[in-house]
């Protein structure tokens, strides 16, 4: 199926723009060698997948070990969230660009085929970061956002208001897994629609979308990744938030 960035992206924000209820679920790199159950391990310095290890820069906000031996209940539940389907539930993977054409086909397999909410998990970076800052950011000022994070975040410094936050501290994927039975009984407590609930904690982030947009879907849940890092002043190394690697991604 052709598929084109920008087209994508402005899908998206239109839907926001109107008030659509979505979801958006990203699974970058990271998380495409999870769902293949590869255990990964970010630490100062260095990354390992299934114990191969290669240097790289990462702020400890991102730190996280991840064992396929002893944490299949993840696993499972990543895997879940990849292969759900449901109207405006949208799963971006990592494009043939960015992963090569066997892991882009390997996770389109997946998924059970491409189809309309096949989108890319790049879509508010690279090339479309400009946008994402400039069109859809200016928009959750007139929303009533809720934020799931790192604990350590100071969301004064966001340039929109947060009406309620939820917290998760490093290596949340395993140690605040559990962490939906708090939300979800937020959303029912209070009756919660039409909020738009935005996601920065890691993998665990895919995992909570489809567990709450599966429990209530009138509202909108974005996983913003680390979009939003540069009003945090964490993770800036990232390429994209400088000017660098605005590359358009391809289908």
């Amino acid at each position: 199926m052709k598929k084109d960035f920008i087209e994508h992206f402005y899908m998206l924000s239109t839907k926001l723009r109107l008030g659509e209820n979505f979801a958006f679920s990203r699974f970058s790199d990271g998380e495409m060698y999870l769902l293949m159950d590869r255990s990964t391990t970010l630490g100062k310095g260095y990354y390992e997948i299934d114990g191969a290890r290669n240097s790289g820069t990462y702020d400890p906000i991102n730190y996280k070990n991840v064992d396929s031996s002893k944490h299949g209940f993840f696993y499972d539940a990543l895997k879940d969230s990849f292969r759900y389907h449901a109207e405006n539930y949208f799963v971006g993977l990592s494009c043939r660009c960015c992963v090569g054409e066997e892991n882009f086909q390997w996770q389109v397999n997946l998924r059970g085929g491409d189809d309309e909410h096949l989108t890319w998990s790049n879509l508010f970076i690279n090339g479309n970061f400009d946008r994402f800052i400039d069109k859809m950011v200016p928009m959750f000022n007139d929303k009533k956002i809720v934020f799931i994070c790192n604990e350590t975040l100071d969301l004064s410094m966001l340039p929109f208001d947060v009406e309620k936050d939820f917290r998760v501290g490093n290596n949340c994927m395993i140690n605040n897994f559990n962490i939906s039975d708090e939300i979800i009984g937020w959303i029912k407590e209070n009756n919660i629609k039409n909020h738009v609930f935005l996601f920065s904690a890691s993998s665990l982030s895919n995992v909570l979308i489809h567990k709450l947009f599966a429990e209530e879907n009138e509202n909108t849940y974005i996983d913003v990744g680390t979009g939003l890092n540069l009003y945090f002043g964490v993770d800036t190394h990232r390429g994209y938030l400088h000017g660098h690697n605005r590359k358009m991604c391809i289908w």
